[in-house]
């Protein structure tokens, strides 16, 4: 089991938590036309954040992924990567880190953010305000 977070396009999501949780499980279906491990597919915003997550949180599935040590090893995190979101499930034991770091590159890149692990988890728009 994964501690799990996404984010998203904000142009391409429904505006309201309602709405936008029957929006993330369709895309949360995997239904695209294409593998799930290339950035080249996604927004330039998104693919802005994962080029600049990975320095921190490597993905698992890259041959340049390097493990070190038992640290580095809990940093790799598996990316499913689509048009309009980044899905990302890291370690429990990086749980805290990664969402400071997941949520401050969301904005930095005005892309949104969703705690997908916690049941009510927090929809958080580029701007910093909560989805209601």
């Amino acid at each position: 089991m994964s501690y799990d977070l996404m984010v998203f396009e904000r142009t391409k999501a429904p505006q309201k938590r309602k709405e936008f949780l029957v929006w993330y499980d369709k895309e949360t279906e995997w239904s695209e036309e294409h593998g799930y491990d290339d950035p080249a597919v996604t927004s330039p915003a998104l693919r802005n954040w994962y080029e600049e997550m990975i320095k921190t949180f490597p993905n698992m599935d890259s041959p340049d992924a390097e493990v070190e040590d038992d640290d580095a090893e809990a940093h790799l995190t598996e990316y499913s990567i689509g048009h309009n979101v980044i899905y990302a499930a890291f370690a429990w034991s990086v749980a805290e880190e990664a969402y400071e770091k997941v949520k401050a590159l969301a904005q930095k890149h005005s892309v949104g953010f969703y705690d997908v692990s916690n049941d009510d988890g927090d929809i958080i728009l580029p701007d910093g305000n909560l989805m209601e």
